[in-house]
């Protein structure tokens, strides 16, 4: 069940950066980026509402609330950036730049959550490495 998930993942990611290559000329990237995190959030809590996992906030440990807000930072830090560089370029050559999150991603798990690094998971980044090196060149 995961996989569908994640190839519904990887088809509104696209979807994403085409709508936002067209939605953001002649907007300012940061405004866009309001705008869109705006959406994001009226979606998710409507999710959370629907489904009724409010109850779960109380739930919610010291740890955990400190990772999830770092995670925001950090997913309102990269959509910043996303947004500026598809204003500035070509969405055909930022989105595979944006795609080395993968490489970033394998490389981090490995070191700081110990998960396993092995010669497929090295290949495999080099494959992405060399793949976002011909699309952007």
């Amino acid at each position: 069940m995961w996989f569908f998930f994640a190839l519904g993942s990887a088809v509104f990611a696209a979807l994403t950066s085409i709508l936002a290559k067209i939605g953001i000329e002649d907007v300012n990237s940061n405004l866009a980026t309001a705008l869109r995190t705006g959406v994001v959030l009226a979606m998710a809590w409507g999710m959370v509402l629907l489904t009724h996992a409010q109850d779960g906030l109380a739930g919610i440990s010291r740890r955990s609330w400190l990772f999830l807000i770092l995670s925001g930072l950090a997913t309102g830090a990269s959509w910043l950036c996303y947004y500026r560089a598809l204003q500035l370029g070509e969405a055909s050559k930022v989105v595979p730049i944006d795609k080395l999150s993968v490489v970033l991603t394998l490389v981090l798990a490995a070191v700081l959550l110990r998960e396993p690094f092995t010669a497929k998971s090295a290949a495999g980044c080099v494959l992405i490495g060399l793949g976002t090196l011909l699309m952007v060149l």
